[in-house]
């Protein structure tokens, strides 16, 4: 299976920081952002890895990551995506890399310490979305289940200002091969951005999507309070705080 890391946007909720450098590049503890979601992935076994990045700061990866040796990996592509437009907009622009074979998802802001490396394996069609119990849903994608069958997802609301569950979207996914075809299928929304719930929620309805939760810590690097929690958690983990 190949992997896809989503390193795009301008990290405007990071302003000043953000001003220097691409946001997955910032520091956390001892390493780059972007350098946590790509370990996922290579515990997983995954060796082939595309980077979709977009802003004015892209060519900075290429200094960081180089060819993507020292992490382990096989392969390494970049990919440019020239306006914000979505995750799934993101996400598009590894059709080609794809290949036809399914793809691990990943969003570069996300650090964790979870396996996902049993699902990775056994993983065969359709969609495995990872999910996360926070206190704060409301900033993220939130499954909400059957009131019958809590395995079950019957939808995934954005953002929601009451979420009808505390489960969020993590934004770490395996995808098989028709998530292009689901893309090329949804509008953009009030955002004006392609957005990776609409992708989500076609799979739901086809009955096909299937979700894991995340076990041990997991967090999004993506505002200033969870920018230094992530940063506190490994700084701890290593020893240091």
């Amino acid at each position: 299976m190949k992997g896809v890391v989503l390193a795009g946007g301008l990290g405007s909720r990071l302003y000043p920081l953000t001003f220097a450098t691409n946001k997955h590049l910032l520091p956390i503890y001892n390493q780059p952002m972007i350098f946590y979601p790509i370990q996922t992935l290579v515990q997983a076994g995954i060796r082939e890895i595309l980077v979709v990045t977009g802003g004015p700061h892209a060519g900075h990866f290429i200094r960081v990551l180089k060819n993507g040796k020292e992490l382990g990996l096989k392969h390494l592509e970049f990919a440019y995506q020239e306006n914000e437009g979505g995750i799934a907009g993101a996400l598009s622009l590894a059709e080609d890399f794809a290949d036809g074979e399914a793809i691990t998802v990943i969003l570069g802001d996300n650090t964790t310490d979870a396996r996902i490396d049993p699902v990775v394996r056994k993983f065969k069609e359709g969609a495995i979305i990872f999910l996360k119990k926070v206190p704060d849903p409301e900033r993220f994608g939130v499954a909400v289940f059957d009131k019958e069958n809590k395995k079950r997802i019957v939808a995934i609301e954005e953002k929601p200002k009451r979420p009808k569950s505390s489960y969020a979207v993590t934004g770490l996914y395996i995808y098989d091969n028709k998530v292009f075809e689901y893309i090329r299928k949804i509008k953009p929304s009030g955002r004006k951005e392609l957005e990776i719930t609409d992708v989500n929620n076609f799979y739901i309805e086809n009955g096909t999507m299937r979700w894991e939760e995340l076990k041990g810590f997991w967090s999004d690097a993506g505002t200033f309070e969870s920018l230094y929690r992530t940063n506190k958690y490994w700084a701890r983990k290593a020893g240091i705080v």
